[in-house]
């Protein structure tokens, strides 16, 4: 990625505009990411370092090289859900594989400039995704509420009373982060016994170390991480890409998605060197930031080095943090997420886009496969809209001279979809001396649209009609000279030839 020289205003802009509010702002995150990281972590089956140094290195990078100043990316439930099957299949060496191909998958799309096609992915699916991810990660928390001691159940709640009741009285701390203090605090003091972060795995002590990961250079090596990697890639950036849009919104200023591609691409290839999993954008986090004051780069750079600060300095007591206290995080990170307004406003919103965002849900959570739940949603949205257009053409005829004219006038767009429509609008049965295709309101967009055409022609013409196209445009006439097969096509792209 070839480094863009700042301009010192942009500088500023960029760093230094808001240093104060930006520094706090990252505290804040970066103490908000430590239960989550280490959350997404043991979702994926992995120690909690890899989530926490992941956390770190990807927050750090992508404050210098993403594309969205003020947002925040780390580790994340969608990515962790994907790489649940690899971890447990071939461990952890291979996932760090994984995560370095998914890094150069990603900086390939920013420079082929694909962050554009954004746009081209409809909002429900976005929703049915976000819905998805809500659901899995609920979904996750489960094994950790089966076949456990009662006080596990008892802190849980306890610890969801606290994250919703504290913001009542005060925002000062993220409830979250109360709620673990809480929670840690009595299961030392009352010697409760509960499984905790320490027993799921190791916990860093010391800064990252690089190190390559250790596995066999071979084709079958690439044949087991590329589905990850690839579907990792895709839905990283997805995330990414729409965590950059909501902070867009919050703070009316624009974003670079192709920079924020190679950014995420190269953090996760960086992650992979020093034992982290792969990340991407964290839509609520990155709401955090914004709504405690956060809006440059800094934010998003003190939120990762205040994160392993943190966990270095804190790591005796963050090892004994009871597991049933990170449930009710992530049940909260669940419950927020999860876009209650989709169901809620179902009667308002048209039903094409119900099925869609309801079949990437369910394709989702029942697949497990987000790239795939994605895909459904694109092609089924592709597939409702050319059917919404194919409705929208209308042809009027008007009988002329003596009833020895026919004109046809057509409006509306031909193309494979909408040929049906198009043809049933054609009296073939009547007998007229001249026909006149009026297109001056129509537009032909491929062969099918061609083929029509000529249909009507040909089947006007062995009837003995004289048959005229007129009011053709550019784009239709030239589409029209390449692919029309009619023996002698009057076309012309105003009047008749």
């Amino acid at each position: 990625m070839r480094l863009r020289r700042l301009k010192p205003s942009h500088l500023r802009r960029e760093w230094l505009a808001n240093p104060k509010a930006d520094i706090l702002a990252g505290a804040v995150v970066g103490l908000a990411l430590i239960p989550e990281a280490i959350a997404f972590s043991i979702i994926a089956g992995v120690d909690p370092k890899v989530g926490l140094y992941a956390s770190f290195v990807i927050a750090v990078t992508t404050a210098f090289l993403g594309g969205r100043p003020g947002s925040i990316s780390a580790a994340t439930g969608a990515m962790a859900l994907l790489m649940i099957d690899l971890v447990r299949d071939y461990g952890l060496e291979y996932l760090l594989v994984a995560t370095l191909l998914t890094g150069v998958f990603q900086v390939i799309f920013g420079v082929l400039k694909l962050g554009r096609q954004m746009r081209y992915v409809p909002r429900a699916v976005m929703v049915g995704y976000i819905n998805a991810l809500a659901v899995l990660i609920f979904l996750a928390q489960l094994p950790q509420l089966i076949n456990v001691p009662p006080a596990v159940y008892v802190m849980a709640a306890l610890s969801l009373v606290i994250i919703y009741g504290l913001p009542r009285v005060t925002k000062a701390v993220p409830s979250p982060l109360v709620a673990l203090f809480v929670m840690t605090t009595a299961a030392i003091s009352l010697g409760i016994d509960v499984p905790t972060v320490g027993d799921m795995g190791e916990l860093p002590t010391t800064l990252p170390v690089f190190a390559l990961p250790q596995v066999p250079l071979t084709l079958e090596t690439l044949r087991i991480v590329l589905p990850t990697s690839l579907t990792m890639a895709v839905v990283g950036l997805l995330a990414s890409f729409l965590t950059a849009s909501l902070v867009d919104e919050l703070t009316d200023t624009p974003s670079d998605k192709n920079r924020e591609a190679k950014g995420q691409g190269i953090a996760n290839i960086i992650t992979s060197f020093f034992g982290g999993m792969a990340g991407c954008g964290m839509i609520g986090q990155s709401v955090i930031n914004v709504q405690s004051g956060g809006r440059g780069r800094l934010s998003t750079l003190c939120a990762g080095v205040f994160l392993l600060f943190a966990i270095l300095a804190l790591s005796g007591w963050v090892r004994q943090m009871p597991m049933a206290a990170l449930v009710a995080v992530m049940i909260m990170v669940s419950i927020g997420t999860f876009r209650w307004a989709s169901f809620r406003d179902m009667a308002r919103i048209p039903r094409s886009e119900t099925a869609v965002m309801l079949t990437t849900m369910l394709v989702t959570i029942f697949t497990r496969n987000f790239a795939l739940g994605v895909a459904t949603g694109i092609v089924m949205s592709t597939v409702f809209f050319s059917r919404k257009i194919a409705r929208l053409v209308f042809v009027d005829s008007v009988l002329k001279d003596n009833g020895s004219h026919r004109v046809y006038s057509v409006s509306g767009q031909i193309f494979f979809v909408s040929i049906d429509e198009f043809l049933e609008a054609f009296d073939f049965s009547e007998f007229v001396d001249r026909i006149t295709v009026d297109l001056t309101h129509a537009h032909l967009w491929d062969q099918g649209a061609v083929a029509a055409l000529d249909k009507v022609v040909n089947k006007f013409r062995r009837a003995g009609a004289e048959v005229e196209v007129i009011g053709l445009n550019d784009a239709s006439a030239t589409l029209v000279d390449k692919l029309a097969i009619h023996s002698r096509p009057p076309v012309s792209s105003h009047t008749a030839d």
